[in-house]
């Protein structure tokens, strides 16, 4: 049997190394690899979820920063299956160059410290993704998964939401990890639409308009949205200028979007 990896977790690297068997076999039975399956795990750390997924599916890709981690990693999975590491930025990954025959299956403990970044460069990359699962703050997806009027509903949750099916599965005591984060975690499933819920003319100008929208959320949509479309815009798309970003949900900003992308025809 494989020693388990004794790496000192390195706060530059935002790393909290989860070591509880129970949500380690909750975590991996909510993935389910299957033989042949094109993974990648972002993080995997000291390899706790590491060795069960490449022992499933034979073949696994993990992106780990740490240099230092590397060579215990190729060691620890030596005898598991055919491993291939890589000692990167997820952030400098394209995803889509790591699968050639079937989807994506995305998985990993991600740093609370870039963990919005990372899911937007996912995003971006969604065509080619299958699905993922994501051990993150618990707050972070609580806004994943907020609906509109809630308190943590915002940029990232209709940005999400427009591209992926949000699950969130089981949350995850701080004692799961060493050291012990100060925030609950959680676990969550992102699956990738085949077709959005909405459909827009400019999915780029959709990201701004929200960016925008939420920029200051305190702030009615006539003053959030000035200079980018009149009160009298707004009111004729069915949306009350008084209302905050908060409340408006997919369609309404997909509206907005889309008429501004007319203008521009």
């Amino acid at each position: 049997m494989a020693k388990p990896l004794t790496h000192r977790p390195r706060k530059r690297f935002g790393q909290h190394f989860l070591h509880d068997p129970a949500i380690i076999g909750r975590i991996v039975a909510s993935i389910n690899p299957q033989p042949s399956e094109s993974l990648v795990e972002i993080g995997p750390g000291r390899g706790a979820i590491t060795l069960p997924l490449l022992r499933a599916a034979g073949r696994l890709h993990v992106i780990e920063l740490d240099r230092d981690l590397v060579g215990p990693l190729e060691t620890l999975c030596r005898d598991a299956g055919e491993l291939t590491l890589h000692n990167t930025d997820a952030l400098d990954v394209d995803f889509c160059t790591l699968t050639t025959a079937t989807a994506l299956r995305v998985v990993g403990n991600l740093p609370y410290n870039i963990s919005t970044p990372l899911l937007f460069h996912l995003l971006a990359q969604s065509h080619c993704i299958a699905d993922m699962h994501f051990m993150l703050q618990k707050e972070v997806v609580d806004r994943l998964a907020a609906t509109p009027g809630s308190g943590q509903y915002g940029r990232l949750s209709v940005m999400v939401q427009y591209r992926c099916a949000v699950t969130p599965l089981f949350n995850i005591g701080a004692g799961a990890f060493q050291p012990p984060p100060r925030v609950e975690s959680a676990l969550v499933r992102l699956v990738p639409f085949k077709r959005p819920p909405v459909t827009v003319r400019d999915e780029d100008l959709l990201a701004a308009v929200v960016r925008q929208a939420f920029a200051q959320r305190r702030k009615t949509l006539r003053n959030a949205l000035k200079g980018m479309f009149e009160e009298n815009e707004i009111r004729g798309l069915g949306i009350d200028p008084s209302a905050r970003a908060e409340v408006l949900g997919i369609r309404e900003f997909a509206a907005l979007a889309d008429y501004a992308a007319g203008r521009r025809e």
